[in-house]
Protein backbone atom coordinates (compact mmCIF):
# COMPACT_ATOMS: atom_id res chain seq x y z
CA UNK A 1 0.00 0.00 0.00
CA UNK A 2 1.56 3.68 -0.66
CA UNK A 3 0.35 6.33 0.51
CA UNK A 4 -1.18 8.89 -1.43
CA UNK A 5 0.91 12.27 -1.58
CA UNK A 6 -0.79 15.53 -1.58
CA UNK A 7 -1.48 17.91 -4.68
CA UNK A 8 1.29 19.89 -4.64
CA UNK A 9 3.53 17.57 -5.73
CA UNK A 10 1.12 16.73 -8.83
CA UNK A 11 1.58 20.13 -9.68
CA UNK A 12 5.33 20.82 -9.99
CA UNK A 13 7.30 18.46 -11.75
CA UNK A 14 11.06 17.27 -10.80
CA UNK A 15 13.74 20.02 -11.37
CA UNK A 16 14.89 19.55 -15.05
CA UNK A 17 18.76 20.13 -14.03
CA UNK A 18 17.55 17.16 -10.98
CA UNK A 19 16.67 14.30 -13.88
CA UNK A 20 19.55 15.60 -16.58
CA UNK A 21 22.29 15.72 -13.94
CA UNK A 22 21.48 11.83 -13.70
CA UNK A 23 22.27 11.66 -17.68
CA UNK A 24 25.68 13.54 -16.90
CA UNK A 25 26.27 11.12 -13.78
CA UNK A 26 25.48 7.94 -15.91
CA UNK A 27 27.53 9.01 -18.94
CA UNK A 28 30.23 9.43 -16.23
CA UNK A 29 29.97 6.09 -15.06
CA UNK A 30 30.24 4.86 -18.08
CA UNK A 31 33.57 6.37 -18.15
CA UNK A 32 32.80 9.47 -20.31
CA UNK A 33 34.90 12.89 -20.19
CA UNK A 34 31.31 14.94 -19.92
CA UNK A 35 32.25 19.31 -19.76
CA UNK A 36 29.05 20.64 -17.58
CA UNK A 37 28.14 24.25 -18.64
CA UNK A 38 25.10 24.16 -17.50
CA UNK A 39 24.81 24.57 -14.05
CA UNK A 40 26.16 27.67 -12.43
CA UNK A 41 28.09 26.42 -9.66
CA UNK A 42 30.90 28.63 -8.99
CA UNK A 43 34.40 26.71 -8.93
CA UNK A 44 36.44 28.95 -7.56
CA UNK A 45 37.41 29.10 -3.57
CA UNK A 46 36.22 31.72 -1.11
CA UNK A 47 38.65 34.63 0.02
CA UNK A 48 41.61 32.88 2.48
CA UNK A 49 40.73 35.15 4.96
CA UNK A 50 37.16 33.64 4.77
CA UNK A 51 38.68 29.98 5.05
CA UNK A 52 40.72 31.32 8.08
CA UNK A 53 37.91 32.91 9.65
CA UNK A 54 35.91 29.67 9.29
CA UNK A 55 38.76 27.83 10.80
CA UNK A 56 39.00 29.87 13.34
CA UNK A 57 35.57 30.02 14.61
CA UNK A 58 34.73 26.37 14.39
CA UNK A 59 37.34 25.87 17.52
CA UNK A 60 35.17 28.30 19.94
CA UNK A 61 33.01 26.90 22.07
CA UNK A 62 30.19 29.26 21.38
CA UNK A 63 30.39 27.99 17.73
CA UNK A 64 28.02 24.91 18.07
CA UNK A 65 24.74 25.57 19.91
CA UNK A 66 21.44 26.91 18.13
CA UNK A 67 21.61 30.65 16.71
CA UNK A 68 19.62 33.48 17.12
CA UNK A 69 16.63 32.89 14.47
CA UNK A 70 17.79 36.58 12.85
CA UNK A 71 21.04 35.57 12.74
CA UNK A 72 24.30 37.07 14.90
CA UNK A 73 24.57 40.71 14.96
CA UNK A 74 27.93 40.41 13.59
CA UNK A 75 27.25 39.26 10.47
CA UNK A 76 23.88 41.30 10.05
CA UNK A 77 25.88 44.58 10.29
CA UNK A 78 28.37 43.48 7.49
CA UNK A 79 25.43 42.73 5.48
CA UNK A 80 24.80 46.53 6.39
CA UNK A 81 27.89 48.02 5.71
CA UNK A 82 28.15 45.66 2.35
CA UNK A 83 24.69 47.32 0.96
CA UNK A 84 26.23 50.88 1.91
CA UNK A 85 29.46 50.09 0.48
CA UNK A 86 28.76 48.41 -2.57
CA UNK A 87 25.24 50.09 -2.98
CA UNK A 88 24.99 53.49 -1.40
CA UNK A 89 21.99 51.94 0.85
CA UNK A 90 21.43 52.49 4.17
CA UNK A 91 20.22 49.18 6.18
CA UNK A 92 19.43 49.09 9.91
CA UNK A 93 21.35 45.83 11.04
CA UNK A 94 18.76 45.20 13.71
CA UNK A 95 15.28 45.51 11.78
CA UNK A 96 16.17 45.06 8.02
CA UNK A 97 18.38 42.01 7.16
CA UNK A 98 17.05 38.28 7.61
CA UNK A 99 19.81 36.15 7.47
CA UNK A 100 18.89 32.66 5.06
CA UNK A 101 19.84 29.31 4.27
CA UNK A 102 20.89 30.64 1.43
CA UNK A 103 18.11 32.70 -0.84
CA UNK A 104 16.42 30.11 -2.63
CA UNK A 105 14.67 29.17 1.07
CA UNK A 106 13.84 33.10 1.30
CA UNK A 107 11.54 32.48 -2.17
CA UNK A 108 9.37 29.89 -0.17
CA UNK A 109 9.33 31.99 3.31
CA UNK A 110 8.31 35.22 1.12
CA UNK A 111 5.61 32.82 -0.56
CA UNK A 112 4.32 31.34 2.79
CA UNK A 113 4.21 34.61 4.43
CA UNK A 114 2.32 37.02 1.71
CA UNK A 115 0.29 34.63 -0.87
CA UNK A 116 -3.05 32.95 0.06
CA UNK A 117 -4.54 30.16 -1.90
CA UNK A 118 -6.00 31.83 -5.05
CA UNK A 119 -3.71 35.40 -4.64
CA UNK A 120 -1.75 36.01 -8.30
CA UNK A 121 1.71 36.38 -8.75
CA UNK A 122 3.60 38.13 -11.46
CA UNK A 123 6.51 35.79 -12.70
CA UNK A 124 8.66 36.65 -15.09
CA UNK A 125 7.92 34.70 -18.46
CA UNK A 126 11.69 34.19 -19.06
CA UNK A 127 13.24 33.48 -15.27
CA UNK A 128 14.42 31.20 -12.59
CA UNK A 129 12.26 28.32 -12.30
CA UNK A 130 11.22 28.24 -8.05
CA UNK A 131 9.29 31.68 -8.90
CA UNK A 132 6.92 29.56 -10.45
CA UNK A 133 7.30 26.36 -8.70
CA UNK A 134 6.83 27.76 -5.00
CA UNK A 135 3.92 30.16 -6.28
CA UNK A 136 2.00 27.13 -7.30
CA UNK A 137 3.22 24.71 -4.02
CA UNK A 138 1.38 27.17 -1.82
CA UNK A 139 -1.82 27.57 -4.40
CA UNK A 140 -1.19 30.99 -5.44
CA UNK A 141 -1.94 31.79 -8.92
CA UNK A 142 0.88 32.27 -11.58
CA UNK A 143 0.81 34.92 -14.40
CA UNK A 144 3.53 35.32 -16.42
CA UNK A 145 4.47 39.03 -17.18
CA UNK A 146 6.45 39.75 -21.04
CA UNK A 147 9.76 40.43 -21.42
CA UNK A 148 10.78 42.59 -24.56
CA UNK A 149 13.34 40.86 -26.11
CA UNK A 150 13.56 43.56 -28.34
CA UNK A 151 14.43 46.19 -25.78
CA UNK A 152 16.69 44.14 -23.83
CA UNK A 153 14.70 41.64 -22.02
CA UNK A 154 13.13 44.29 -20.01
CA UNK A 155 9.21 44.27 -19.03
CA UNK A 156 6.46 45.54 -20.78
CA UNK A 157 5.08 47.43 -18.59
CA UNK A 158 1.99 48.73 -20.77
CA UNK A 159 0.99 45.00 -21.12
CA UNK A 160 1.43 43.82 -17.43
CA UNK A 161 -1.28 47.11 -17.05
CA UNK A 162 -4.24 44.52 -18.42
CA UNK A 163 -2.55 41.31 -16.47
CA UNK A 164 -3.28 43.32 -12.78
CA UNK A 165 -6.16 42.56 -11.05
CA UNK A 166 -7.49 42.80 -7.44
CA UNK A 167 -5.95 39.35 -6.38
CA UNK A 168 -2.82 40.53 -7.51
CA UNK A 169 -0.17 40.02 -4.50
CA UNK A 170 3.29 39.93 -5.55
CA UNK A 171 5.61 40.34 -8.33
CA UNK A 172 9.14 39.05 -8.92
CA UNK A 173 11.85 41.07 -10.19
CA UNK A 174 15.45 39.70 -11.28
CA UNK A 175 17.91 41.95 -12.79
CA UNK A 176 20.92 41.55 -13.49
CA UNK A 177 18.35 39.02 -15.43
CA UNK A 178 18.88 35.01 -15.00
CA UNK A 179 19.11 33.79 -18.01
CA UNK A 180 19.21 36.35 -20.39
CA UNK A 181 21.75 38.52 -18.56
CA UNK A 182 19.89 41.46 -19.12
CA UNK A 183 21.40 44.50 -17.05
CA UNK A 184 19.40 45.90 -14.08
CA UNK A 185 19.31 49.94 -14.46
CA UNK A 186 18.08 52.88 -12.26
CA UNK A 187 15.29 53.69 -15.07
CA UNK A 188 14.48 50.14 -14.73
CA UNK A 189 14.36 50.05 -11.01
CA UNK A 190 12.42 53.12 -10.48
CA UNK A 191 9.45 52.23 -13.18
CA UNK A 192 9.21 48.86 -11.16
CA UNK A 193 8.78 50.66 -8.11
CA UNK A 194 6.02 52.93 -9.48
CA UNK A 195 4.33 49.90 -10.72
CA UNK A 196 4.29 48.15 -7.66
CA UNK A 197 3.09 51.55 -5.43
CA UNK A 198 0.18 52.35 -8.64
CA UNK A 199 -1.26 48.63 -7.69
CA UNK A 200 -0.06 47.87 -3.95
CA UNK A 201 1.87 44.85 -5.15
CA UNK A 202 4.94 43.45 -2.85
CA UNK A 203 7.66 43.60 -5.01
CA UNK A 204 10.31 40.46 -4.44
CA UNK A 205 14.18 41.53 -6.19
CA UNK A 206 16.25 38.54 -6.64
CA UNK A 207 19.84 39.71 -6.64
CA UNK A 208 22.68 37.58 -6.94
CA UNK A 209 24.50 38.47 -9.95
CA UNK A 210 25.44 42.03 -9.62
CA UNK A 211 28.94 41.61 -8.63
CA UNK A 212 29.71 39.15 -11.60
CA UNK A 213 30.96 41.12 -15.44
CA UNK A 214 28.91 43.72 -13.98
CA UNK A 215 29.87 46.63 -16.64
CA UNK A 216 28.82 49.28 -14.38
CA UNK A 217 28.59 50.11 -10.86
CA UNK A 218 26.44 47.80 -9.24
CA UNK A 219 23.00 48.87 -8.05
CA UNK A 220 19.64 47.23 -5.30
CA UNK A 221 16.23 47.95 -6.07
CA UNK A 222 16.13 49.28 -2.69
CA UNK A 223 18.69 52.37 -3.56
CA UNK A 224 15.15 53.67 -5.02
CA UNK A 225 13.59 56.43 -3.51
CA UNK A 226 10.89 54.89 -1.57
CA UNK A 227 11.16 51.43 -2.45
CA UNK A 228 11.33 50.39 0.64
CA UNK A 229 7.49 50.73 1.16
CA UNK A 230 6.70 48.29 -1.60
CA UNK A 231 9.88 46.56 -2.27
CA UNK A 232 12.02 43.73 -0.77
CA UNK A 233 15.05 42.29 -2.24
CA UNK A 234 16.51 38.76 -2.16
CA UNK A 235 20.84 39.01 -1.82
CA UNK A 236 23.12 35.44 -1.74
CA UNK A 237 26.71 34.77 -1.21
CA UNK A 238 26.85 31.78 -3.49
CA UNK A 239 27.48 33.89 -6.59
CA UNK A 240 28.95 36.51 -6.17
CA UNK A 241 31.87 35.03 -3.09
CA UNK A 242 32.25 31.55 -4.47
CA UNK A 243 30.56 30.30 -1.21
CA UNK A 244 27.46 28.39 -3.23
CA UNK A 245 27.66 25.11 -0.90
CA UNK A 246 27.51 27.35 2.20
CA UNK A 247 24.14 28.47 1.53
CA UNK A 248 24.31 31.92 3.22
CA UNK A 249 21.85 34.80 2.05
CA UNK A 250 20.04 37.29 3.14
CA UNK A 251 16.74 39.28 2.71
CA UNK A 252 16.60 43.08 3.16
CA UNK A 253 13.82 45.01 3.65
CA UNK A 254 11.45 46.96 5.39
CA UNK A 255 11.25 46.45 9.46
CA UNK A 256 7.72 44.93 9.05
CA UNK A 257 8.05 42.77 5.86
CA UNK A 258 11.12 41.35 7.67
CA UNK A 259 9.37 40.75 11.01
CA UNK A 260 6.28 39.06 9.15
CA UNK A 261 8.96 36.54 7.03
CA UNK A 262 10.47 35.89 10.51
CA UNK A 263 7.01 34.79 11.66
CA UNK A 264 7.26 31.99 9.28
CA UNK A 265 10.94 31.28 8.93
CA UNK A 266 11.36 30.51 12.81
CA UNK A 267 8.93 27.72 12.39
CA UNK A 268 10.71 26.24 9.56
CA UNK A 269 14.16 26.21 10.22
CA UNK A 270 16.67 27.65 13.14
CA UNK A 271 19.74 29.84 12.86
CA UNK A 272 22.73 28.96 10.92
CA UNK A 273 26.11 27.77 12.31
CA UNK A 274 28.38 30.48 13.87
CA UNK A 275 31.54 29.92 12.63
CA UNK A 276 29.73 30.12 8.85
CA UNK A 277 28.26 33.43 10.13
CA UNK A 278 32.05 34.68 11.29
CA UNK A 279 33.45 33.58 7.67
CA UNK A 280 30.41 35.23 6.17
CA UNK A 281 31.30 38.75 7.58
CA UNK A 282 35.17 38.55 6.59
CA UNK A 283 33.46 37.31 3.23
CA UNK A 284 31.52 40.40 2.84
CA UNK A 285 34.56 42.45 3.71
CA UNK A 286 36.54 41.38 0.34
CA UNK A 287 38.15 43.83 -1.35
CA UNK A 288 37.63 45.14 -4.38
CA UNK A 289 40.90 43.78 -5.79
CA UNK A 290 39.34 40.49 -4.86
CA UNK A 291 36.34 40.72 -6.87
CA UNK A 292 37.97 42.76 -10.21
CA UNK A 293 40.45 39.36 -9.93
CA UNK A 294 37.61 37.14 -10.01
CA UNK A 295 35.88 39.10 -12.87
CA UNK A 296 39.07 38.90 -14.82
CA UNK A 297 38.72 34.81 -15.03
CA UNK A 298 34.72 35.42 -15.84
CA UNK A 299 36.00 37.26 -18.78
CA UNK A 300 38.24 34.71 -20.25
CA UNK A 301 35.85 31.78 -19.69
CA UNK A 302 33.68 34.35 -21.06
CA UNK A 303 35.28 34.70 -24.64
CA UNK A 304 35.56 31.05 -24.88
CA UNK A 305 32.19 30.78 -24.12
CA UNK A 306 31.40 32.88 -26.87
CA UNK A 307 33.37 30.98 -29.22
CA UNK A 308 31.56 28.17 -28.32
CA UNK A 309 28.28 29.89 -29.23
CA UNK A 310 29.99 30.69 -32.96
CA UNK A 311 30.69 27.14 -33.45
CA UNK A 312 27.21 26.51 -33.32
CA UNK A 313 25.81 29.46 -35.18
CA UNK A 314 24.06 31.36 -32.60
CA UNK A 315 23.69 35.31 -31.93
CA UNK A 316 23.96 36.67 -28.07
CA UNK A 317 23.78 40.42 -26.84
CA UNK A 318 27.18 41.97 -25.58
CA UNK A 319 25.57 44.02 -22.94
CA UNK A 320 25.11 40.77 -20.89
CA UNK A 321 26.00 40.73 -17.19
CA UNK A 322 26.67 37.50 -14.74
CA UNK A 323 27.67 34.29 -14.98
CA UNK A 324 25.82 32.61 -17.99
CA UNK A 325 25.75 33.74 -21.68
CA UNK A 326 22.17 33.59 -23.20
CA UNK A 327 22.84 32.70 -27.35
CA UNK A 328 19.94 32.37 -30.05
CA UNK A 329 20.11 29.37 -32.19
CA UNK A 330 20.41 29.82 -35.80
CA UNK A 331 16.94 28.37 -37.93
CA UNK A 332 18.70 25.95 -39.41
CA UNK A 333 18.99 24.34 -35.52
CA UNK A 334 15.97 21.94 -34.93
CA UNK A 335 14.77 22.89 -31.33
CA UNK A 336 17.11 23.16 -28.19
CA UNK A 337 16.02 20.23 -26.78
CA UNK A 338 17.40 18.33 -29.85
CA UNK A 339 20.28 20.49 -29.71
CA UNK A 340 21.44 19.25 -25.95
CA UNK A 341 20.50 16.18 -26.15
CA UNK A 342 22.67 15.37 -28.92
CA UNK A 343 25.45 17.04 -28.03
CA UNK A 344 25.68 15.45 -24.28
CA UNK A 345 25.52 12.18 -26.55
CA UNK A 346 27.37 12.69 -28.99
CA UNK A 347 29.81 15.32 -27.90
CA UNK A 348 29.53 14.97 -24.21
CA UNK A 349 29.48 18.54 -23.39
CA UNK A 350 26.26 19.63 -21.64
CA UNK A 351 24.01 23.22 -21.91
CA UNK A 352 21.27 24.17 -20.63
CA UNK A 353 18.29 24.60 -23.23
CA UNK A 354 15.96 27.76 -22.87
CA UNK A 355 12.89 26.55 -22.62
CA UNK A 356 13.65 25.55 -18.69
CA UNK A 357 13.64 29.44 -17.82
CA UNK A 358 10.26 30.02 -19.61
CA UNK A 359 8.19 29.15 -22.58
CA UNK A 360 9.95 32.30 -24.25
CA UNK A 361 13.16 30.24 -24.47
CA UNK A 362 12.76 27.47 -26.46
CA UNK A 363 15.09 28.74 -29.60
CA UNK A 364 17.65 29.33 -26.76
CA UNK A 365 20.19 27.98 -25.21
CA UNK A 366 22.70 29.55 -21.60
CA UNK A 367 25.94 28.73 -21.50
CA UNK A 368 27.65 28.53 -17.62
CA UNK A 369 31.00 30.29 -16.67
CA UNK A 370 31.48 27.96 -14.12
CA UNK A 371 34.46 26.07 -15.38
CA UNK A 372 38.04 27.20 -16.27
CA UNK A 373 38.58 28.30 -19.74
CA UNK A 374 40.46 25.73 -20.82
CA UNK A 375 37.67 23.06 -20.40
CA UNK A 376 35.29 25.62 -22.29
CA UNK A 377 37.91 25.17 -25.27
CA UNK A 378 37.85 21.89 -24.67
CA UNK A 379 34.20 21.91 -25.39
CA UNK A 380 34.60 23.96 -28.44
CA UNK A 381 37.27 21.47 -30.24
CA UNK A 382 34.95 18.62 -29.36
CA UNK A 383 31.42 20.21 -30.58
CA UNK A 384 34.02 21.43 -33.79
CA UNK A 385 34.93 17.67 -34.39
Amino acid sequence: MIIETAQRTRQTSEYYFSVKLAEVRKLIAEGHDVINLGIGNPDMMPSVETLEALTTAAYQPQAHGYQPYTGTPAFRKSVADFYYRTYGVTLDPNTEILPLIGSKEGITHISLTFLDPGDEVLVPELGYPAYRAVSQMVGAVVKEYPLREDHGWQPDWNAMESLVTPKTKLMWLNYPHMPTGAPATQELFEEAVAFAKKHRILLCHDNPYSLILNKKAPISLLSVEGAKEVAIELNSMSKSHNMAGWRMGWLSGAKEYISAVLTIKSNVDSGMFWAMQEAGAKALGNSAEWHAERNAVYQGRLEASEALLRTLGCTWDDKQEGMFLWGKLPDSTESAEALVNSILVEKHVFIAPGFIFGPKGQRYIRLSLCLPKERIWQAVERIKG
